[in-house]
């Protein structure tokens, strides 16, 4: 085949896919196959260690990612084109080492590796995908129930009247400092600048090798913004006026967009990156929940939200943020089931 098919395949991100690229003749790729394959991983390493322009290159099975130095003057499509073709003749490779006779006793063995060889290249990736779907599935299962929890919350404490109690405690922790804290942290969830921030990111050339991700981010921002727009007109609910607001706000308090987009934004960024990041998983989700709670107590420390409305406003959020991420997977699991099928015609 020719490399125009080769760039074809590259662009769809299919099979090699270029991230962390911001040092100049160092590059992480990931790989379609290489994840759970052991032996794809070794005949990697050794095939691309074989190349002059090669420094240095460490394949990880578990994340399904490897590391490439390579000479500067060769560009991250080259390089992708040279993992591609390694793809490619490990699979042919595979294929071709299965015997089309009858198997005898003495031969046992070599099948059984031969056939261990082929399901590495050919059915694990599937395998892999499906587990990584089922891996989602159970992570949203806790997800699901903090959004009962919150519907939950809401309900209690509109039934008891405690959203005005709340906010008059809150009151006392005021002070000049904490005046400016608070508002530089509700920036951080100001819907307007959320949303223009991830449709920027969706149609950035930054992004190109990222662009399914992007893509995704960018509708989640703005289904958040008009559900949260949509919501706001349906309820009508006035905004506290306990105290003199420090900073402006429209005429509808249910829900709170800051709490409701940022939940969605931030938490699919920390989805994200705690993919691409398994052992940092801990600390990605960490500092996610917490920039998000912040967000959102911030709205009750300036006084222009009730606490049901920030809760309302996590759990509309949450729920969306499902659907988005789902969508991502689903569409990871489409993508690698019409490579595998290429992959499987060029063999």
């Amino acid at each position: 085949m020719g490399t125009a098919y080769f760039d074809e395949l590259l662009n769809e991100n299919h099979w090699v896919q270029p991230i962390h690229t911001a040092v100049k003749g160092r590059a992480r790729y990931k790989v379609n196959g290489l994840y759970h394959s052991e032996a794809f991983k070794r005949y990697l390493e050794s095939r691309l260690l074989e190349q002059k322009i090669i420094l240095r290159a460490s394949a990880n099975s578990y994340t399904g990612n490897v590391l490439v130095i390579f000479t500067p003057d060769k560009s991250l499509n080259a390089i992708a084109l040279l993992i591609q073709d390694i793809l490619l003749d490990y699979r042919q490779k595979s294929s071709k080492s299965l015997p089309s006779t009858a198997v005898t006793k003495e031969n046992t063995a070599s099948v059984r590796s031969n056939n261990r060889n082929i399901f590495d290249s050919a059915v694990l990736p599937q395998i892999s995908m499906q587990r990584q779907l089922n891996q989602t599935g159970s992570q949203l299962i806790p997800v699901l129930g903090a959004v009962g929890a919150l519907v939950c919350v809401t309900g209690l404490l509109y039934a008891y009247n405690l959203d005005e109690a709340i906010l008059l405690l809150i009151q006392k922790l005021h002070t000049p400092l904490r005046d400016r804290i608070m508002v530089s942290i509700t920036f951080l969830g100001d819907p307007l600048v959320i949303l223009l921030s991830s449709l920027g990111l969706a149609i950035s050339p930054l992004y190109y090798n990222r662009r399914r991700e992007a893509t995704i981010l960018g509708i989640a921002g703005v289904g958040a913004t008009l559900l949260n727009c949509l919501m706001k007109l349906l309820f009508g609910r006035a905004r506290p006026a306990l105290w003199k607001h420090i900073i402006k706000v429209g005429q509808h308090s249910f829900p709170s967009g800051h709490a409701m987009v940022s939940i969605v934004i931030y938490g699919f960024i920390g989805y994200i990156l705690a993919k691409q990041f398994p052992e940092w998983r801990f600390w990605i989700y960490g500092l996610t929940i917490v920039l998000i709670a912040a967000i959102g107590f911030s709205r009750l420390y300036l006084g222009v939200h009730w606490l049901t409305d920030v809760t309302a406003g996590y759990g509309a959020g949450l729920l969306w943020l499902i659907v988005c991420i789902l969508s991502l997977e689903v569409t990871r699991k489409q993508l690698s089931e019409e490579a595998q099928v290429k992959l499987s015609r060029l063999a």
